[in-house]
């Protein structure tokens, strides 16, 4: 771990290039040194079904839910989100402009007895 899954409306398609956002989140989340390079796996998820707020075709969202291991302590985990948070909203500036955009982080612990993970990255990235 860290997985981070960003799902976002369909109608960001033309405005936000997500192959460029997951790439930033990548370095944000590496750039924070709680993270081992092997373990980072951001992608986004288009909603092509959607309701938000009053329903204005207009309207748009990215969600953000980063899971991550247990053993870093609140301010590390603090730090990590609002540094992903800082950043992504710098790179969206342009859809805040607009009264139709909203934007969310959650970090979520994952219980360690009940995830399961083999990993043939982490040997090649460690140098073993």
């Amino acid at each position: 771990m860290p997985h981070m899954a960003i799902e976002y409306s369909a109608n960001l398609d033309a405005k936000v290039d997500m192959g460029e956002l997951c790439a930033l989140v990548s370095r944000t989340i590496l750039e924070t040194g709680l993270f081992e390079p092997g373990a980072v796996r951001v992608r986004a998820f288009r909603a092509e079904a959607y309701a938000i707020a009053d329903r204005l075709p207009e309207n748009g969202f990215i969600d953000m839910n980063f899971r991550i291991g247990k053993g870093r302590s609140a301010e590390e985990k603090k730090r990590a989100g609002e540094a992903i948070f800082a950043v992504v909203t710098d790179h969206l500036g342009s859809l805040f402009a607009t009264p139709h955009f909203a934007l969310s982080l959650e970090i979520r612990e994952i219980d360690a007895e009940l995830s399961w993970k083999k990993n043939a990255i982490h040997p090649r990235l460690r140098g073993k």
